[in-house]
Protein backbone atom coordinates (compact mmCIF):
# COMPACT_ATOMS: atom_id res chain seq x y z
CA UNK A 1 0.00 0.00 0.00
CA UNK A 2 1.11 3.46 -1.31
CA UNK A 3 -0.19 6.55 -0.38
CA UNK A 4 0.87 10.12 -0.69
CA UNK A 5 1.39 12.76 1.76
CA UNK A 6 -0.98 15.25 0.82
CA UNK A 7 -2.59 16.03 4.53
CA UNK A 8 1.12 15.23 5.93
CA UNK A 9 2.11 18.51 5.01
CA UNK A 10 -1.05 20.27 7.59
CA UNK A 11 -0.13 17.49 10.13
CA UNK A 12 3.74 18.21 10.25
CA UNK A 13 2.86 21.99 10.19
CA UNK A 14 0.74 21.26 13.22
CA UNK A 15 3.23 18.58 14.57
CA UNK A 16 6.77 19.72 14.00
CA UNK A 17 6.69 23.29 15.16
CA UNK A 18 4.95 22.80 18.63
CA UNK A 19 5.45 25.97 20.97
CA UNK A 20 7.46 25.46 24.53
CA UNK A 21 5.65 24.97 27.35
CA UNK A 22 4.09 28.88 28.05
CA UNK A 23 4.43 30.05 25.11
CA UNK A 24 1.90 32.44 23.89
CA UNK A 25 -1.04 30.60 21.74
CA UNK A 26 -0.25 31.19 18.02
CA UNK A 27 3.16 31.56 18.48
CA UNK A 28 5.89 29.51 16.98
CA UNK A 29 9.16 27.97 18.27
CA UNK A 30 12.10 29.31 17.58
CA UNK A 31 14.20 28.17 14.56
CA UNK A 32 10.87 26.51 12.91
CA UNK A 33 10.23 28.58 9.88
CA UNK A 34 6.70 28.54 8.38
CA UNK A 35 7.00 26.15 5.14
CA UNK A 36 4.68 25.41 2.08
CA UNK A 37 3.26 22.71 1.93
CA UNK A 38 5.49 19.70 0.13
CA UNK A 39 4.98 16.13 -1.51
CA UNK A 40 5.39 13.66 1.46
CA UNK A 41 7.54 10.26 1.23
CA UNK A 42 5.51 7.59 -0.23
CA UNK A 43 5.87 4.78 2.73
CA UNK A 44 7.02 1.88 0.39
CA UNK A 45 9.60 3.76 -0.69
CA UNK A 46 10.85 4.80 2.64
CA UNK A 47 9.98 0.73 4.25
CA UNK A 48 12.13 -0.47 1.36
CA UNK A 49 15.26 0.57 2.99
CA UNK A 50 14.77 -1.68 5.54
CA UNK A 51 15.12 -4.56 2.81
CA UNK A 52 18.58 -3.23 1.90
CA UNK A 53 20.10 -2.38 5.46
CA UNK A 54 18.24 -5.63 6.96
CA UNK A 55 19.96 -8.32 4.35
CA UNK A 56 23.41 -8.09 5.20
CA UNK A 57 23.37 -7.57 8.76
CA UNK A 58 20.69 -10.91 9.70
CA UNK A 59 23.56 -12.21 7.94
CA UNK A 60 25.83 -11.20 9.11
CA UNK A 61 24.48 -11.75 13.02
CA UNK A 62 23.14 -14.99 12.17
CA UNK A 63 26.15 -16.46 10.62
CA UNK A 64 29.27 -14.91 11.76
CA UNK A 65 29.41 -17.45 14.80
CA UNK A 66 28.97 -20.58 13.18
CA UNK A 67 31.12 -19.41 10.16
CA UNK A 68 33.80 -18.62 12.39
CA UNK A 69 33.90 -21.20 14.92
CA UNK A 70 32.37 -24.36 13.01
CA UNK A 71 33.16 -23.81 9.36
CA UNK A 72 37.40 -22.10 9.92
CA UNK A 73 37.68 -23.62 13.48
CA UNK A 74 38.13 -20.20 15.49
CA UNK A 75 37.97 -20.94 19.26
CA UNK A 76 34.50 -19.69 20.90
CA UNK A 77 36.80 -17.94 23.39
CA UNK A 78 38.25 -15.67 20.94
CA UNK A 79 34.93 -14.85 19.45
CA UNK A 80 33.78 -13.89 23.11
CA UNK A 81 36.73 -11.94 23.52
CA UNK A 82 36.56 -10.07 19.82
CA UNK A 83 32.56 -9.47 20.45
CA UNK A 84 32.85 -7.98 23.54
CA UNK A 85 35.18 -5.40 22.39
CA UNK A 86 33.32 -5.05 19.36
CA UNK A 87 30.28 -4.22 21.25
CA UNK A 88 32.06 -1.48 23.26
CA UNK A 89 33.20 -0.09 20.06
CA UNK A 90 29.39 -0.09 18.75
CA UNK A 91 27.85 1.29 20.83
CA UNK A 92 29.57 3.94 21.53
CA UNK A 93 29.51 5.02 17.69
CA UNK A 94 26.27 5.17 17.51
CA UNK A 95 25.77 8.36 19.29
CA UNK A 96 28.72 9.57 17.28
CA UNK A 97 26.69 9.26 14.48
CA UNK A 98 23.66 10.59 15.89
CA UNK A 99 24.97 13.83 16.90
CA UNK A 100 26.93 14.12 13.15
CA UNK A 101 23.31 13.53 11.79
CA UNK A 102 21.06 15.72 13.52
CA UNK A 103 23.67 18.56 13.60
CA UNK A 104 24.51 18.04 9.25
CA UNK A 105 23.00 20.73 6.95
CA UNK A 106 23.37 20.13 3.48
CA UNK A 107 21.68 20.90 0.20
CA UNK A 108 20.75 17.32 -0.35
CA UNK A 109 18.96 16.65 3.75
CA UNK A 110 20.86 15.50 7.38
CA UNK A 111 19.89 11.67 7.01
CA UNK A 112 20.86 10.90 2.70
CA UNK A 113 23.84 12.03 2.58
CA UNK A 114 25.18 9.76 5.37
CA UNK A 115 23.20 6.92 4.04
CA UNK A 116 24.88 6.95 0.52
CA UNK A 117 27.90 7.47 2.06
CA UNK A 118 27.75 4.27 4.20
CA UNK A 119 25.96 2.04 1.97
CA UNK A 120 28.92 1.26 0.02
CA UNK A 121 31.31 0.68 3.11
CA UNK A 122 29.01 -1.27 4.82
CA UNK A 123 28.48 -3.39 1.17
CA UNK A 124 32.37 -3.79 0.83
CA UNK A 125 33.32 -4.59 4.15
CA UNK A 126 30.53 -7.31 4.78
CA UNK A 127 31.86 -9.09 1.73
CA UNK A 128 35.33 -9.15 3.32
CA UNK A 129 34.50 -10.50 6.22
CA UNK A 130 32.79 -13.77 4.64
CA UNK A 131 35.88 -13.79 2.56
CA UNK A 132 38.79 -14.32 4.13
CA UNK A 133 41.69 -15.50 2.24
CA UNK A 134 42.49 -19.16 2.48
CA UNK A 135 44.91 -20.68 5.21
CA UNK A 136 43.95 -17.86 7.81
CA UNK A 137 44.11 -19.61 11.00
CA UNK A 138 45.07 -18.78 14.86
CA UNK A 139 45.76 -15.29 15.71
CA UNK A 140 45.29 -14.13 11.49
CA UNK A 141 42.18 -15.83 11.50
CA UNK A 142 40.89 -13.62 14.46
CA UNK A 143 42.41 -10.34 13.35
CA UNK A 144 40.67 -10.81 10.33
CA UNK A 145 37.80 -11.66 12.11
CA UNK A 146 37.74 -8.49 14.79
CA UNK A 147 38.53 -5.60 12.15
CA UNK A 148 36.00 -6.70 9.39
CA UNK A 149 33.29 -7.36 12.54
CA UNK A 150 33.78 -3.69 13.61
CA UNK A 151 33.57 -2.14 9.56
CA UNK A 152 30.93 -3.76 8.93
CA UNK A 153 28.87 -3.42 12.48
CA UNK A 154 30.00 0.46 12.85
CA UNK A 155 28.69 1.23 8.54
CA UNK A 156 25.58 -0.78 9.61
CA UNK A 157 25.45 1.97 12.23
CA UNK A 158 26.00 4.54 10.38
CA UNK A 159 23.20 3.74 7.75
CA UNK A 160 20.64 2.90 10.93
CA UNK A 161 21.11 5.72 12.85
CA UNK A 162 20.57 7.77 9.68
CA UNK A 163 17.74 5.84 8.42
CA UNK A 164 15.71 4.91 12.08
CA UNK A 165 15.89 8.82 12.36
CA UNK A 166 13.60 9.42 9.07
CA UNK A 167 10.73 7.61 10.55
CA UNK A 168 9.21 10.18 12.93
CA UNK A 169 10.33 12.86 10.64
CA UNK A 170 8.84 11.62 7.67
CA UNK A 171 5.43 10.12 9.00
CA UNK A 172 4.36 12.76 12.07
CA UNK A 173 0.85 11.15 11.80
CA UNK A 174 0.97 8.29 14.14
CA UNK A 175 -1.92 6.23 11.93
CA UNK A 176 0.56 6.63 8.44
CA UNK A 177 3.76 6.11 10.58
CA UNK A 178 1.47 2.52 12.13
CA UNK A 179 1.41 2.22 7.89
CA UNK A 180 5.14 2.96 7.29
CA UNK A 181 6.37 1.26 10.35
CA UNK A 182 4.28 -1.90 9.33
CA UNK A 183 5.59 -2.12 5.56
CA UNK A 184 9.33 -1.43 6.74
CA UNK A 185 9.06 -4.38 9.01
CA UNK A 186 7.36 -6.48 6.34
CA UNK A 187 10.28 -5.57 4.28
CA UNK A 188 12.81 -6.66 7.01
CA UNK A 189 10.50 -10.20 6.94
CA UNK A 190 11.50 -10.47 3.55
CA UNK A 191 14.82 -10.39 3.96
CA UNK A 192 15.30 -12.89 7.01
CA UNK A 193 13.89 -15.22 4.68
CA UNK A 194 16.16 -14.80 2.06
CA UNK A 195 19.26 -13.78 4.42
CA UNK A 196 18.86 -16.32 7.47
CA UNK A 197 15.77 -18.75 6.44
CA UNK A 198 17.28 -19.26 3.29
CA UNK A 199 21.34 -18.51 3.63
CA UNK A 200 22.37 -22.05 4.92
CA UNK A 201 20.64 -23.55 1.25
CA UNK A 202 22.14 -21.13 -0.46
CA UNK A 203 25.59 -21.14 1.03
CA UNK A 204 25.55 -24.93 0.51
CA UNK A 205 25.06 -24.13 -3.24
CA UNK A 206 28.01 -21.12 -3.62
CA UNK A 207 29.36 -20.89 -0.71
CA UNK A 208 29.58 -17.77 2.07
CA UNK A 209 31.71 -15.38 -0.32
CA UNK A 210 29.51 -15.28 -3.25
CA UNK A 211 26.50 -15.14 -1.20
CA UNK A 212 27.89 -12.32 0.39
CA UNK A 213 28.87 -10.40 -2.55
CA UNK A 214 25.43 -10.70 -3.70
CA UNK A 215 23.77 -9.62 -0.68
CA UNK A 216 26.16 -6.68 -0.44
CA UNK A 217 25.28 -5.42 -3.90
CA UNK A 218 21.50 -5.88 -3.08
CA UNK A 219 22.12 -3.85 0.33
CA UNK A 220 23.40 -1.07 -1.21
CA UNK A 221 21.29 -0.49 -4.41
CA UNK A 222 18.30 -0.32 -1.95
CA UNK A 223 19.50 2.24 0.38
CA UNK A 224 20.75 4.14 -2.19
CA UNK A 225 17.34 3.83 -3.60
CA UNK A 226 15.63 4.64 -0.38
CA UNK A 227 17.87 7.38 0.09
CA UNK A 228 17.52 9.27 -2.68
CA UNK A 229 13.65 9.34 -2.33
CA UNK A 230 13.20 10.36 0.95
CA UNK A 231 11.56 14.12 0.91
CA UNK A 232 13.02 15.27 4.48
CA UNK A 233 11.08 18.33 6.63
CA UNK A 234 13.40 21.42 5.09
CA UNK A 235 12.34 22.73 8.46
CA UNK A 236 15.08 20.72 9.76
CA UNK A 237 17.52 22.44 8.28
CA UNK A 238 17.22 25.87 10.03
CA UNK A 239 16.38 24.64 13.62
CA UNK A 240 18.30 25.04 16.14
CA UNK A 241 21.31 22.51 15.95
CA UNK A 242 20.94 20.39 19.19
CA UNK A 243 23.83 20.80 21.58
CA UNK A 244 25.69 17.98 22.96
CA UNK A 245 25.59 18.02 26.05
CA UNK A 246 22.08 19.55 26.44
CA UNK A 247 21.22 16.56 24.19
CA UNK A 248 22.90 13.93 26.69
CA UNK A 249 21.31 15.76 29.67
CA UNK A 250 17.81 15.67 28.18
CA UNK A 251 18.60 11.91 27.15
CA UNK A 252 19.94 10.64 30.30
CA UNK A 253 17.96 12.72 32.85
CA UNK A 254 14.05 11.17 30.48
CA UNK A 255 13.25 8.45 32.75
CA UNK A 256 11.24 6.57 29.83
CA UNK A 257 14.49 6.70 27.22
CA UNK A 258 15.98 4.60 30.21
CA UNK A 259 13.04 2.04 30.42
CA UNK A 260 12.46 1.55 26.94
CA UNK A 261 16.37 1.31 26.46
CA UNK A 262 17.16 -1.41 28.21
CA UNK A 263 14.13 -3.27 27.48
CA UNK A 264 14.49 -3.10 23.82
CA UNK A 265 17.97 -3.78 24.20
CA UNK A 266 17.33 -7.01 26.12
CA UNK A 267 14.87 -8.23 23.69
CA UNK A 268 16.78 -7.57 20.88
CA UNK A 269 19.77 -9.36 22.67
CA UNK A 270 17.28 -12.51 23.12
CA UNK A 271 16.49 -12.81 19.45
CA UNK A 272 19.79 -12.14 18.02
CA UNK A 273 21.30 -15.33 20.15
CA UNK A 274 18.08 -16.98 19.11
CA UNK A 275 19.01 -16.85 15.28
CA UNK A 276 22.58 -17.22 15.76
CA UNK A 277 21.92 -20.27 18.06
CA UNK A 278 19.59 -22.12 15.14
CA UNK A 279 22.43 -23.76 13.18
CA UNK A 280 24.21 -25.12 16.80
CA UNK A 281 20.52 -26.05 17.68
CA UNK A 282 20.16 -28.21 14.62
CA UNK A 283 23.57 -29.46 14.13
CA UNK A 284 24.14 -30.99 17.82
CA UNK A 285 20.58 -31.06 19.47
CA UNK A 286 18.41 -32.52 16.71
CA UNK A 287 21.55 -33.96 14.83
CA UNK A 288 20.95 -33.05 11.60
CA UNK A 289 22.39 -31.51 8.61
CA UNK A 290 23.06 -28.21 8.64
CA UNK A 291 20.43 -26.94 5.84
CA UNK A 292 17.65 -28.31 8.11
CA UNK A 293 17.46 -24.94 9.86
CA UNK A 294 15.73 -23.74 6.69
CA UNK A 295 13.18 -24.95 7.98
CA UNK A 296 12.84 -23.52 11.26
CA UNK A 297 14.02 -20.11 10.49
CA UNK A 298 11.88 -19.90 7.74
CA UNK A 299 8.94 -21.01 10.27
CA UNK A 300 10.15 -17.86 12.90
CA UNK A 301 9.97 -15.45 9.71
CA UNK A 302 7.57 -16.99 8.23
CA UNK A 303 4.99 -16.75 10.93
CA UNK A 304 6.19 -13.11 11.75
CA UNK A 305 5.30 -12.05 8.04
CA UNK A 306 1.68 -13.43 8.12
CA UNK A 307 0.85 -12.00 11.69
CA UNK A 308 2.58 -9.16 11.38
CA UNK A 309 -0.67 -7.40 9.65
CA UNK A 310 -2.99 -8.93 12.79
CA UNK A 311 -0.44 -6.65 15.30
CA UNK A 312 -0.83 -4.05 13.37
CA UNK A 313 -4.55 -3.94 12.95
CA UNK A 314 -4.38 -4.47 17.64
CA UNK A 315 -2.14 -1.58 17.63
CA UNK A 316 -4.19 0.75 15.42
CA UNK A 317 -7.25 0.19 17.46
CA UNK A 318 -5.76 -0.46 20.84
CA UNK A 319 -2.37 1.86 20.45
CA UNK A 320 1.19 0.20 20.54
CA UNK A 321 1.55 0.14 24.26
CA UNK A 322 -0.61 -2.74 25.60
CA UNK A 323 0.06 -4.76 22.59
CA UNK A 324 4.21 -4.17 22.97
CA UNK A 325 3.43 -5.82 26.61
CA UNK A 326 1.36 -8.53 25.15
CA UNK A 327 3.61 -9.37 22.58
CA UNK A 328 6.56 -10.03 24.87
CA UNK A 329 4.68 -12.36 27.27
CA UNK A 330 4.50 -14.17 23.89
CA UNK A 331 7.37 -14.04 23.15
CA UNK A 332 9.34 -15.20 26.30
CA UNK A 333 7.29 -17.84 26.98
CA UNK A 334 7.43 -19.22 23.12
CA UNK A 335 11.03 -19.03 23.88
CA UNK A 336 10.79 -21.22 26.92
CA UNK A 337 8.34 -23.85 25.09
CA UNK A 338 11.82 -24.17 22.87
CA UNK A 339 13.87 -26.13 25.81
CA UNK A 340 10.78 -28.95 24.82
CA UNK A 341 11.25 -29.17 21.38
CA UNK A 342 13.28 -32.44 20.59
CA UNK A 343 13.06 -33.43 16.79
CA UNK A 344 12.67 -31.14 13.70
CA UNK A 345 8.77 -30.94 13.81
CA UNK A 346 7.85 -30.17 17.48
CA UNK A 347 10.94 -27.55 17.27
CA UNK A 348 9.15 -26.05 13.84
CA UNK A 349 5.65 -25.80 16.44
CA UNK A 350 7.65 -23.82 19.07
CA UNK A 351 9.20 -21.88 16.35
CA UNK A 352 6.20 -20.57 14.97
CA UNK A 353 5.15 -19.56 18.56
CA UNK A 354 8.32 -17.69 18.54
CA UNK A 355 7.36 -16.11 15.02
CA UNK A 356 4.24 -14.57 16.70
CA UNK A 357 5.87 -12.90 19.64
CA UNK A 358 8.31 -11.81 17.65
CA UNK A 359 5.76 -10.25 14.45
CA UNK A 360 4.39 -8.48 17.56
CA UNK A 361 7.04 -6.92 19.12
CA UNK A 362 8.78 -5.80 15.68
CA UNK A 363 4.88 -4.01 14.86
CA UNK A 364 5.21 -1.99 18.47
CA UNK A 365 9.02 -1.39 19.32
CA UNK A 366 9.65 1.29 16.75
CA UNK A 367 6.12 3.11 17.60
CA UNK A 368 7.03 3.01 21.44
CA UNK A 369 10.35 4.97 20.60
CA UNK A 370 8.87 7.15 17.88
CA UNK A 371 6.40 8.23 20.63
CA UNK A 372 9.28 9.78 22.59
CA UNK A 373 10.77 11.57 19.80
CA UNK A 374 7.34 12.77 19.82
CA UNK A 375 7.07 13.67 23.32
CA UNK A 376 10.72 15.54 23.21
CA UNK A 377 10.37 17.86 20.21
CA UNK A 378 6.89 18.97 21.73
CA UNK A 379 8.44 19.64 24.77
CA UNK A 380 11.31 21.42 23.66
CA UNK A 381 11.18 22.09 20.48
CA UNK A 382 14.39 20.67 19.17
CA UNK A 383 14.74 17.89 16.55
CA UNK A 384 17.16 15.67 18.07
CA UNK A 385 15.91 12.06 16.49
CA UNK A 386 19.34 11.01 15.13
CA UNK A 387 20.94 11.10 19.14
CA UNK A 388 18.23 9.36 20.62
CA UNK A 389 17.90 6.72 18.26
CA UNK A 390 21.90 6.38 18.56
CA UNK A 391 21.17 6.69 22.16
CA UNK A 392 18.74 3.62 21.68
CA UNK A 393 21.04 1.84 18.99
CA UNK A 394 23.80 1.87 22.51
CA UNK A 395 21.62 -0.26 24.10
CA UNK A 396 20.43 -2.91 21.11
CA UNK A 397 23.98 -3.24 19.94
CA UNK A 398 25.17 -4.52 22.96
CA UNK A 399 23.17 -7.38 21.97
CA UNK A 400 27.16 -8.50 20.82
CA UNK A 401 28.07 -8.12 24.40
CA UNK A 402 25.52 -10.66 25.80
CA UNK A 403 25.71 -12.71 22.69
CA UNK A 404 29.54 -13.11 23.85
CA UNK A 405 28.09 -13.73 27.27
CA UNK A 406 26.36 -16.64 25.87
CA UNK A 407 29.25 -18.28 24.02
CA UNK A 408 31.28 -17.58 27.39
CA UNK A 409 28.59 -19.44 29.10
CA UNK A 410 28.45 -22.63 27.23
CA UNK A 411 32.06 -22.50 27.57
CA UNK A 412 32.15 -22.86 30.67
CA UNK A 413 28.82 -25.01 31.43
CA UNK A 414 29.32 -27.32 29.17
CA UNK A 415 32.97 -27.30 27.73
CA UNK A 416 31.87 -26.06 24.17
CA UNK A 417 34.88 -24.53 22.93
CA UNK A 418 34.75 -24.49 18.78
CA UNK A 419 33.87 -27.41 15.87
CA UNK A 420 37.03 -29.03 16.64
CA UNK A 421 36.47 -29.06 20.77
CA UNK A 422 32.59 -29.30 21.58
CA UNK A 423 32.82 -30.62 24.53
CA UNK A 424 30.99 -33.70 26.46
CA UNK A 425 27.40 -31.68 26.08
CA UNK A 426 27.16 -29.47 23.14
CA UNK A 427 23.51 -31.07 22.56
CA UNK A 428 22.89 -29.09 25.99
CA UNK A 429 24.69 -25.97 25.25
CA UNK A 430 22.84 -25.63 22.01
CA UNK A 431 19.86 -25.71 23.92
CA UNK A 432 20.85 -23.16 26.15
CA UNK A 433 21.93 -20.56 23.31
CA UNK A 434 18.56 -21.10 21.52
CA UNK A 435 16.17 -21.21 24.73
CA UNK A 436 17.06 -20.65 28.27
CA UNK A 437 18.93 -17.61 28.10
CA UNK A 438 17.42 -15.89 25.22
CA UNK A 439 14.04 -16.84 27.43
CA UNK A 440 15.82 -14.84 31.05
CA UNK A 441 16.29 -11.83 28.74
CA UNK A 442 13.13 -11.14 27.07
CA UNK A 443 11.13 -12.32 30.60
CA UNK A 444 13.22 -9.14 32.11
CA UNK A 445 12.15 -7.12 29.13
CA UNK A 446 8.19 -7.98 30.01
CA UNK A 447 8.71 -6.88 32.93
CA UNK A 448 10.07 -3.61 32.57
CA UNK A 449 7.92 -2.74 29.61
CA UNK A 450 5.11 -2.45 32.35
CA UNK A 451 6.52 0.30 33.84
CA UNK A 452 6.29 2.49 30.70
CA UNK A 453 3.35 5.01 30.45
CA UNK A 454 2.71 7.71 27.72
CA UNK A 455 -0.16 10.13 28.60
CA UNK A 456 -1.03 11.14 25.18
CA UNK A 457 -3.41 13.87 26.83
CA UNK A 458 -0.59 15.24 28.06
CA UNK A 459 1.54 15.79 25.11
CA UNK A 460 -1.58 17.63 23.33
CA UNK A 461 -1.42 19.80 25.85
CA UNK A 462 2.21 20.61 25.11
CA UNK A 463 1.45 20.54 21.60
CA UNK A 464 -2.27 22.76 21.60
CA UNK A 465 -4.47 21.92 18.96
CA UNK A 466 -6.26 25.35 19.57
CA UNK A 467 -3.69 27.74 17.76
CA UNK A 468 -4.04 25.05 14.74
CA UNK A 469 -7.27 25.54 12.36
CA UNK A 470 -8.87 23.61 10.18
CA UNK A 471 -8.68 19.55 9.55
CA UNK A 472 -5.14 20.36 10.38
CA UNK A 473 -6.30 20.50 14.20
CA UNK A 474 -7.99 16.97 13.76
CA UNK A 475 -5.17 15.59 12.46
CA UNK A 476 -3.30 16.77 15.70
CA UNK A 477 -5.89 15.32 17.51
CA UNK A 478 -6.27 12.31 15.84
CA UNK A 479 -2.58 11.75 16.03
CA UNK A 480 -2.35 12.19 19.86
CA UNK A 481 -5.25 9.01 19.99
CA UNK A 482 -5.31 6.95 22.93
CA UNK A 483 -6.37 9.54 25.43
CA UNK A 484 -8.62 12.74 23.82
CA UNK A 485 -7.05 16.08 24.49
CA UNK A 486 -9.92 17.72 25.27
CA UNK A 487 -11.34 15.07 27.70
CA UNK A 488 -8.14 13.03 28.57
CA UNK A 489 -10.50 10.20 28.26
CA UNK A 490 -9.18 6.77 26.08
CA UNK A 491 -10.78 6.49 23.08
CA UNK A 492 -9.27 4.26 20.06
CA UNK A 493 -8.22 5.07 16.77
CA UNK A 494 -12.15 4.02 15.51
CA UNK A 495 -13.57 6.93 17.01
CA UNK A 496 -13.36 10.28 15.85
CA UNK A 497 -11.62 13.13 17.24
CA UNK A 498 -12.75 15.78 19.29
CA UNK A 499 -13.34 19.01 18.39
CA UNK A 500 -10.31 21.07 18.94
CA UNK A 501 -10.12 23.44 21.99
CA UNK A 502 -9.65 27.17 21.24
CA UNK A 503 -6.98 28.97 22.03
CA UNK A 504 -7.32 30.62 25.55
CA UNK A 505 -10.10 28.27 26.49
CA UNK A 506 -9.45 26.50 29.72
CA UNK A 507 -9.69 22.60 29.92
CA UNK A 508 -12.83 20.95 29.41
CA UNK A 509 -14.29 18.96 32.32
Amino acid sequence: MTTHGDHDGAVESATAVAPMPGTPAGARPTGLPETSGRPGTPPARYAVGMFGTSIPINMFTAFMAYFYIVELGMDGRAYAAVMGVYAVIDAIDNPVYGYLSDRTRSRWGRRRPWMILAAPILAISFILFFSPPTGLEGTTLIVWFAVFTVLTGTSDSLVNANYGALLPELFPNERRRAVANSLRQGFQLVAMIISVALTPMITTAIGYSRTAMIFGAVAAVVIIFCALGAREDPRALSAEQPRLLDSLRVIVANRKFWLIAVTSGLYSAGMALVIAAVAFFVKYTLRLPEGNATYLLATVIGISAMCLLLWTRLVRRYGPEPIWRIALIVLALALASMSLANSLATAIVCGALVGLGYSGVMATMDLIVARLLDEDTARTGVRREGMFLSAFGFFNRLNAFVKSLGFLAVAALFGFHSGDDTGTRPDEAARFLLSTFPFVLVTCAAILSRFVRFDRGAAAEIVPTGTIDGPAGAEVAEAAAVHDPNTGARVSDDDPPAAPRQAGEPPRA
